[in-house]
């Protein structure tokens, strides 16, 4: 990428190195459209329209940010979003580049004249639509008991939570956490070594701003849960792709591209899209190479409560003799998102590091939040929700299976595994699984696309279905809502 004017206004002209094409960039300060959305839409655009064409590379974002007088973190945002859509893809060191499977992304029909508000898609954001990943089943969450217990805390008010809340988190959750890890995942750990976070990107951050040096290499699965590749990436992490197979991550294949890599990211419990688990010697030989490495791993429990058929595998952490293992947990897809609260486990030599980290950054956690939880803990109620919740998703899970294979007839095939929240399906012919999507998001659908989970493997296509908010009485009608959207009915 050549040197791209500037001019006045905050408008740059981006030249491509690779052919002679200028994109014209300017930010209306005057729109209600985030500057974010104005140069996610300008890419987006350009490489519909074929003026970005596939393996051209980016502006880098402070270059771009320097450009446009913004900040650096508005162009990463932009260019996360580019590559959730699966239009453009890190390099690292390298840059960003378009992806190859861009080519095929339809120009965009002729915007409004009127940008939409901002508060527009802000709050269809929260909404929860059919098929939607990470979404719990909220119409059976216990909404009374819940406010019972908040109502209870808003009433009495200690003096002790009038004061600055511990670095680390509310204590009584911390041990409430502790006591489950126990139980239910066999992670024996202490209560000093359980720092609450603000969600799951929260303790991503945390981890990344203690460990993390720009430029070190990370073992990510390929395909993987793409939130924490970008969280990785915008730390300045080189995301080394590690194949993953019927048996997880595939640790021989990690170590023959990076041997010395700083960081595993690994989902062992129920990999995130495709719902393997890591077998018994790969969790084993991770362990020991990692020991020997030096190399922390991020083991993200995702989905590891419900598992159907047999009780929940346990967790990585609970073999980790070497304390190289940091385990991440969360509670938004087990209570609810709106919470914004999750955990880490980290090792007990790193507990001081983790807590000068939380001690300068990280005082974003509302004290009242965590008690209600610690008390929806220790009363009993999470362990029995998470067993209701076992059930009732089995149930959904096999009638929206039986409902798809009955409506689209051959066409759609279900991968069942142990475990999770989300179906993976393959559409027989499929070449474009975003335009699939799209399709759904028009009907108001919200399947998602395998291939953005993708880094390097181009014939994976599919898309991820969420069972946890259908009812099963309402997994025929969402079934044919979702073949109507495919075949354009």
């Amino acid at each position: 990428m050549r040197r791209a004017k500037t001019g006045r206004n905050n408008r740059a002209i981006v030249n491509s190195s690779d052919a002679s094409v200028q994109i014209r960039l300017k930010l209306d300060r005057h729109s209600r459209t985030p500057f974010y959305r104005q140069i996610y839409q300008r890419f987006r655009d350009a490489i519909a329209q074929g003026i970005l064409r596939p393996g051209e590379r980016l502006p880098s974002s402070r270059s771009l940010a320097s450009q446009l007088s913004t900040s650096r973190g508005t162009i990463d945002l932009a260019y996360s979003l580019l590559s959730v859509d699966g239009l453009v893809v890190s390099q690292g060191a390298a840059g960003t580049t378009v992806a190859r499977a861009a080519g095929s992304l339809r120009p965009p029909a002729k915007s409004p004249s009127a940008p939409k508000r901002w508060a527009e898609p802000a709050a269809e954001a929260f909404a929860s639509k059919p098929f939607q990943m990470g979404m719990p089943a909220l119409d059976a969450f216990p909404r009374k008991l819940w406010s019972r217990l908040a109502v209870r805390h808003a009433r009495v008010v200690e003096v002790h939570e009038l004061g600055a809340p511990g670095a680390a988190g509310y204590q009584p959750l911390r041990e409430a956490v502790r006591s489950y890890l126990a139980v239910s995942r066999g992670i024996l750990c202490s209560m000093e070594q359980v720092i609450i976070t603000s969600g799951f990107q929260g303790g991503l951050g945390m981890i990344t701003r203690a460990f993390l040096k720009p430029g070190d290499d990370v073992w990510f699965e390929d395909p993987g849960y793409f939130k924490a590749r970008l969280g990785l990436e915008a730390a300045g992490a080189k995301v080394v792709p590690v194949p993953v197979d019927d048996e997880g991550l595939d640790v021989a294949a990690g170590m023959a591209r990076s041997a010395r890599a700083r960081f595993t990211y690994v989902t062992p419990s129920h990999q995130a899209p495709l719902g393997v688990a890591l077998s018994a010697q790969r969790r084993l030989d991770l362990l020991s190479w990692a020991a020997g490495a030096d190399a922390w791993i991020i083991e993200d429990d995702y989905d590891s409560e419900f598992r159907y058929g047999s009780p929940p595998l346990p967790a990585l952490k609970s073999l980790d003799e070497a304390g190289r293992v940091i385990y991440v947990g969360t509670f938004s897809k087990v209570l609810f998102p709106g919470l914004r609260l999750g955990y880490l486990v980290v090792p007990e030599s790193q507990i001081d590091r983790l807590g000068r980290i939380c001690q300068l950054l990280y005082l974003d956690r509302p004290i009242f939040n965590q008690a209600v939880t610690a008390d929806f803990m220790m009363e009993g109620h999470f362990a029995r929700h998470i067993r209701r919740m076992r059930a009732l998703y089995a149930e959904r899970r096999a009638a929206l299976t039986a409902a798809l294979a009955e409506v689209f007839e051959g066409r759609m095939s279900v991968q069942l595994q142990a475990g999770g929240m989300h179906l993976l399906a393959r559409i027989a012919g499929c070449k474009n699984d975003c335009d699939l999507v799209e399709r759904a998001n028009a009907r108001g659908l919200a399947p998602a696309a395998l291939s953005p989970w993708v880094i390097e493997h181009e014939d994976r296509q599919g898309l991820l279905l969420s069972f946890t908010n259908i009812p099963k009485e309402a997994a025929a009608e969402m079934a044919m809502r979702l073949k109507r959207a495919f075949d354009g009915d």
